[in-house]
């Protein structure tokens, strides 16, 4: 017998939230690890906020919700809202019942700035991702890997002017989108800055690439699962990259007295070598050998060793961080002006990836 299709226009359900996310989602255990790490947080929220006066969207709630626009690449405040809006899953996961009316785009935006302006936040964020890793014994304490990355900036080729403002004129009378003619116009970071963005500079990663508006987000990522330890975020430059990694090994954290590095070619330079041992780090970096340049800054003292060969292996893998942060993460292109909002979203995004990387290993039975 065909069953009739009967609109029901109105529900009353006796089932919470909880009720409809499956035992195995993954997003359940993602949510078991963040709540204590909230919990931690919780007198760095009190300090952000007023005693009195109109509540706000409560912190915990806003970080959740950033964290769900990561990880499923909502690339606006307002598809995450209408996302909130009927997908009962992440009302559940953000902390909504589902009569709870879904927040403003504007008021959304208005308090995440909040949380934006804030540094200490993204990044004691991440140092408890990375203290529950260490917790559970994911961490090599020995070994690690550096890279960097450029991250496209939120700013147009045309906004990348003259300092001394003789820029050439449009060629049209568009004032929204003018048509400029650049050709025969030599533009430099010397000579020129992004109007929208000051703060990010002309670069390219490798020779024959296209030169685009960027910053250079560089991690430092340990040997044993690939976790990212350490993030550093700036303008990008000849020297930039190298000059990160030296930066986040002074800080890095869980680490021992004697550590190896593994690193692509580009730090192979007698400088960046003779800066990592001054450190306590074995230079495990790609041997830059060619007809113009017969020696390389890593002697047979280093390669020979087993452990040179196995870190060359192993560092592939941050290329994995990378290729998640652009595809998942909303790194491809970003969405914030300014190197402390940019690092700001880098270190969390990366604390979105350690926390989904510990999931995983979790339910492999890697760890407990």
């Amino acid at each position: 017998m065909r069953g009739a299709d009967q609109q029901q226009t109105a529900l009353f359900s006796y089932l919470s939230p909880d009720e409809y996310v499956p035992v195995d989602h993954p997003l359940r255990a993602i949510k078991q690890l963040m709540e204590p790490m909230l919990q931690a947080l919780s007198p760095r929220f009190d300090r952000l906020y007023a005693v009195d006066g109109r509540p706000s969207i409560p912190p915990e709630q806003l970080l959740r919700a950033l964290l769900l626009q990561v990880l499923y690449t909502i690339r606006s405040e307002r598809q995450l809202m209408e996302q909130l809006q009927y997908n009962i899953l992440f009302r559940w996961f953000v902390g909504l019942s589902l009569d709870a009316p879904v927040w403003v785009p504007t008021v959304f935006t208005k308090n995440r700035e909040r949380l934006l302006e804030t540094d200490n936040i993204a990044e004691a964020f991440f140092q408890l991702v990375l203290r529950d890793a260490h917790t559970r014994g994911l961490l090599s304490s020995e070994h690690f890997t550096v890279d960097g990355t450029l991250l496209e900036a939120w700013a147009s080729q045309k906004s990348f002017q003259r300092k001394d403002g003789t820029s050439p004129p449009p060629s049209d009378d568009d004032p929204s989108n003018p048509t400029v003619n650049f050709r025969k116009e030599q533009r430099s970071n010397r000579t020129h800055q992004s109007v929208t963005d000051p703060d990010c500079r002309l670069a390219k990663k490798s020779t024959g690439d296209a030169a685009k508006l960027a910053y250079l987000g560089s991690v430092l990522t340990e040997n044993r699962y690939g976790l990212v330890v350490q993030t550093h975020v700036t303008q990008p430059s000849g020297t930039a990259e190298c000059e990160a990694a030296l930066a986040m090994l002074t800080t890095l954290p869980y680490r021992a007295t004697h550590i190896t590095l593994g690193a692509d070619k580009l730090y192979d330079q007698a400088g960046v070598v003779q800066a990592l041992r001054g450190l306590g780090v074995t230079p495990h970096v790609a041997q830059n050998i060619h007809d113009r340049r017969p020696e390389s800054a890593v002697d047979a003292r280093t390669t020979r060793h087993p452990g040179y060969a196995i870190s060359q292996r192993r560092r592939k893998r941050v290329e994995e961080v990378f290729g998640w942060d652009k595809t998942v993460g909303l790194l491809r292109k970003l969405r914030h002006r300014g190197t402390a909002l940019v690092g700001w979203v880098f270190t969390f995004t990366q604390a979105v990836y350690n926390l989904v990387r510990i999931r995983t290993l979790i339910t492999a039975g890697l760890c407990p």
